[in-house]
């Protein structure tokens, strides 16, 4: 059996599941890069598999560093909502033969790890200015 590409495995992904934009998958195939070339970096290994939250903690670093504050409109537009979607992603794309899983691996890695809001927005919103210290006393009049 011939192995498909990437291209046509997208193509054959998007025409069975339609949920997810064919521009998400390419994204999340980068952030899996990033998040591969991230673990090298810090633990100097060579690259190995990448469990669910560690992919879905690339996801987020890589979504915010590509796409800024519109990063929850970007990946609302391809239909990615939540964790559990990057989830569903990983295995059409591990269905397709793109990429890889262990025994251990499941959907249930994905679900609920972080909060879109919390991930993507908050560090956006402006910060909240700390209460002013209360004015100094003035000094109480002399009487003479």
């Amino acid at each position: 059996m011939q192995k498909i590409g990437f291209a046509e495995a997208l193509d054959s992904i998007v025409a069975s599941d339609s949920r997810y934009s064919r521009d998400a998958y390419v994204f999340l195939r980068d952030a899996l890069d990033y998040t591969t070339k991230q673990q090298k970096k810090i633990k100097g290994a060579p690259v190995r598999h990448v469990a669910g939250p560690e992919l879905l903690e690339g996801v987020r670093q890589y979504a915010l560093k590509e796409f800024g504050p519109m990063v929850v409109t970007v990946l609302s537009y391809w239909g990615i909502r939540c964790c559990e979607d990057i989830g569903h992603m990983v295995f059409n794309l591990i269905g397709a033969g793109i990429f890889g899983k262990t025994d251990e691996d499941s959907l249930e890695d994905f679900k609920s790890v972080y909060d879109f809001h919390e991930a993507f927005v908050k560090p956006f919103e402006p910060q909240k200015p700390a209460p002013a210290a209360p004015p100094p006393a003035l000094p109480a009049p002399k009487l003479s």
